[in-house]
């Protein structure tokens, strides 16, 4: 079945694309604004680049039209903490997708556990696997777009001593969750890559 993009209204691509480029993996972004700890995940997220180390995030606005909290803080403050999600963290997480006044803490609301590793950075989740300590970097316009691609670029990172299962040739292994159309998933299986002759 042949699907075109400019004739099937913007919900239509979304689900298009939300169940077929999978797994996205899932950014719980920490920002902090006025005393505020804002904590939200997105899923439209990505690496970009290692030169200079960037990642990449789409983030949409308020029912109302006004930017997310997220996008409003990076815009004012230029920083953020990136974490990784478990499964262990995957009702806070989900918990922390629900819209809220920017005076609220979806980490108050929803006890999700904060500590600060980076000075001048917001606070990583704690238990989060890996984060990274990024500042804001530059957006990208898109004509139309209701979502505003957001550059990072990352400064530090932390990763669990746990998940480094080689520290010679830093490897790395973490169960991470991903999203997959509404729904969440693991990995599961990994495969090795095949040698090319």
């Amino acid at each position: 079945m042949l699907f075109d993009y400019e004739k099937s209204e913007p919900i239509e691509n979304y689900k298009l694309m939300s169940q077929t480029i999978i797994p996205r993996p899932i950014a719980w972004i920490v920002t902090e604004h006025n005393g505020v700890v804002n904590v939200a995940p997105f899923s439209y997220f990505t690496g970009l680049s290692s030169k200079p180390p960037t990642m990449v995030v789409s983030i949409g606005h308020k029912s109302d039209g006004s930017p997310k909290d997220t996008l409003k803080n990076l815009r004012e403050t230029k920083r953020c903490t990136l974490c990784m999600v478990t499964p262990k963290h995957l009702e806070m997480m989900h918990f922390s997708s629900k819209e809220m006044d920017a005076a609220q803490s979806e980490a108050e609301t929803f006890d999700i556990p904060l500590t600060t590793v980076v000075e001048g950075y917001p606070p990583m989740v704690e238990g989060a696997p890996a984060a990274f300590f990024c500042d804001y970097y530059q957006e990208v316009a898109l004509d139309g777009s209701k979502t505003v691609p957001v550059i990072l670029q990352i400064r530090y990172q932390v990763v669990d001593d746990a998940c480094i299962v080689d520290k010679e040739h830093l490897t790395i292994d973490c169960e991470t969750l991903a999203r997959v159309g509404k729904s969440y998933a693991l990995l599961g299986e990994v495969l090795d890559a095949p040698k090319i002759p």
